[in-house]
């Protein structure tokens, strides 16, 4: 279910962006021409991670400094553990979400 996210113009070049959609904290990350979207908690504590650092491809829990990859939710150091991803797509300048895509 593709469901509208955010407008293009609101999203800054690798500053995550917050949206919370069918009560579940999303954010939304751009890198160039690409964007990704991701569950905004970590597995781990529930932290949040728009608050963490981003580090190329990765993002840092601020709680206890797991590192996620934002193309795929893989914890770094146990793949097995994933934050849910969602794919994107863009339309005149809108961001879409598809929230079935966990």
């Amino acid at each position: 279910m593709w469901v509208k996210a955010a407008e293009e113009s609101l999203l800054q070049e690798k500053v995550p962006y917050r949206v919370k959609m069918e009560d579940k904290p999303i954010i939304i990350i751009k890198m160039g021409e690409e964007l990704y979207a991701l569950l905004n908690l970590c597995p781990h504590l529930g932290c949040a991670l728009h608050k963490g650092e981003l580090d190329g491809y990765l993002i840092k829990c601020p709680c206890h400094d797991w590192l996620f990859d934002i193309r795929t939710g893989e914890f770094t150091a146990a793949p097995e553990i994933k934050v849910p991803i969602y794919e994107t797509r863009m339309e005149q300048g809108i961001v879409y979400i598809n929230l079935k895509g966990e």
